[in-house]
């Protein structure tokens, strides 16, 4: 099925499948496709809207029965890091971090099948080749870096051969006008205790503090989800719902599912979407 507005993108909607989040609920997902010289500025349009890049689609949640999918993301200004949020950052500060252009290595694809066998071996992403691999990397129409966390080399005595760096934890980010946008983010499932995939947004405030963008985008979080609870743990954070961005509050109260009438049909859903200007200055889709 297509829903378009007056002016392109041309909007879809998958077909519906289970949900990875919650038991016995189904998703689909309303995407374009984002090429061309536009592609930034409908990036960072939407992104502010909820949705999310894979590749070269931006997608957001448009179940039919179900609204539990909430867009989040820190307000940097206003974040300041929990007691074991700071034990975190204090037990990873040893950890470089390098900023890359977004191109896939073989180093980061074996750290990423270690990841997935080990974390999320029955998930949608895990008989992900090489090749997937670096498309999911490279195939990116917006500015995007790869950033890369690597143990310090150790120094060798006089004599003998030091140790080369090691790589701790990779996250593929989009660089938004307004944030950091974390896309994909895998580590070292051996180092579980060492909290790297706290310690990656930790480190993402810390960075876009430094560049001066005000949030930090975390994705979905998803109340009842196991898988997606870690989000709420963090402070001054936001959750896009009903059109506009709001304090989570209490995450325990968003524990109740919506009725199935609350959810709006997906061609209301299409036409309160905002697209960036034209060339004209004019905004489409109003």
């Amino acid at each position: 099925m297509r829903h378009s507005l007056p002016i392109a993108p041309q909007f879809y909607v998958t077909a519906p499948q289970p949900c990875p989040y919650l038991p016995g609920q189904s998703e689909r997902k309303l995407f374009t496709a984002l090429t061309g010289e536009g592609a930034r500025a409908l990036n960072d349009t939407l992104s502010k809207q909820g949705f999310r890049r894979s590749q070269n689609v931006l997608y957001r949640p448009a179940c039919s029965e179900c609204a539990a999918c909430l867009s989040a993301r820190i307000r940097v200004a206003d974040f300041e890091p929990s007691r074991s949020q700071r034990r975190n950052l204090r037990r990873n500060e040893h950890l470089n971090r390098e900023a890359t252009s977004p191109w896939a290595t073989d180093e980061q694809f074996t750290l990423f099948r270690r990841y997935l066998d080990s974390r999320h071996a029955d998930g949608g992403m895990a008989d992900m080749d090489i090749f997937e691999f670096a498309a999911m990397i490279e195939e990116t129409p917006v500015r995007s870096r790869v950033i890369e966390y690597t143990e310090k080399p150790e120094v060798a005595p006089k004599g003998q051969r030091g140790s080369g760096r090691k790589l701790a934890a990779v996250c593929l980010t989009d660089v938004l006008d307004d944030g950091l946008s974390l896309v994909y983010s895998f580590y070292d499932p051996d180092r579980i205790k060492d909290g790297l995939g706290t310690y990656m947004i930790l480190d993402h405030v810390t960075l876009a503090r430094q560049v001066g963008l005000p949030y930090v985008y975390l994705g979905y979080w998803v109340p009842g989800s196991v898988k997606m609870a870690y989000k709420a743990s963090f402070g001054a954070l936001e959750v896009y719902r009903d059109g506009q961005w709001r304090d989570l509050g209490n995450p325990a109260d968003y524990t109740e599912q919506p009725h199935p009438l609350a959810v709006r049909p997906i061609t209301e859903q299409v036409a309160a979407i905002t697209l960036p200007p034209t060339e004209s200055g004019l905004k489409s889709g109003r």
